[in-house]
């Protein structure tokens, strides 16, 4: 679980998202941020015990800065209102898909995959569900991946409305070909947030998430 004051902290960043109320509020910040970091880290070395390529992980390694890149945005917070976190054996930056937390009161949610890959990245992704379709439909069809995402995200910014180029308008994997990204999300509510279940939900998450992981870094060697 983690501490209401973590969550109280982000609510009221979002309120003050500036650098003076920032400073002044230092010290909440770096607590809220041991908090996550303590809870994600019990996370990491419980499913280390599954997924063998998180053993020594250290949680902290995976966060994201909390100050957001203002250089090309009309939003010019200089403050995200989120805690995030990347779990990935190849690091935060890695091209492998991943699990993730996002840490925000209202909109929190665990699942992972991979974002947005680079072109050569998502063509691998793309060459290896036509070849092991079956593979991935049986994946993504698991009672136990249902039970918890229900289905991978597929939202109008995450779909071409056509099939890619190399791949014919029929082929039986048209409407996974046509993904930029292959993520799956499962909301948490913030009593979830800050109940004692919170580590096993994170875990049956992560627990469900893993064989799409497998089927993914396959391709991405």
């Amino acid at each position: 679980m983690l501490q209401k004051a973590t969550l109280d902290f982000l609510r009221d960043l979002k309120k003050h998202n500036d650098k003076p109320w920032f400073d002044a509020n230092r010290k909440r910040y770096e607590t809220a941020k041991a908090d996550f970091i303590d809870f994600l880290q019990q996370v990491i070395d419980a499913h280390a015990k599954k997924d063998d390529g998180l053993v020594g992980l250290q949680a902290k390694n995976c966060l994201f800065r909390i100050n957001r890149d203002i250089r090309f945005s009309k939003d010019k917070s200089p403050y995200k209102t989120n805690f995030g976190a990347s779990v990935n054996r190849g690091g935060k930056k890695s091209v492998l898909a991943g699990y993730y937390f996002h840490l925000e009161p209202g909109e929190a949610f665990v699942g992972g995959g991979v974002w947005m890959p680079q072109p050569s990245e998502l063509a691998k992704v793309r060459q290896e569900i036509d070849y092991g379709l079956n593979d991935f439909k049986k994946i993504i069809g698991s009672k136990k991946f249902k039970s918890v995402y229900g289905e991978m995200y597929k939202g109008e910014d995450m779909m071409l409305s056509r099939v890619p180029k190399g791949y014919e308008p029929d082929n039986p994997a048209a409407e996974f070909l046509k993904m930029k990204s292959y993520i799956a999300m499962r909301p948490v509510m913030d009593k979830e947030l800050l109940s004692k279940d919170l580590k096993k939900i994170t875990l049956e998450a992560f627990s469900a998430l893993q064989p799409l992981m497998g089927f993914i870094n396959t391709a991405l060697g």
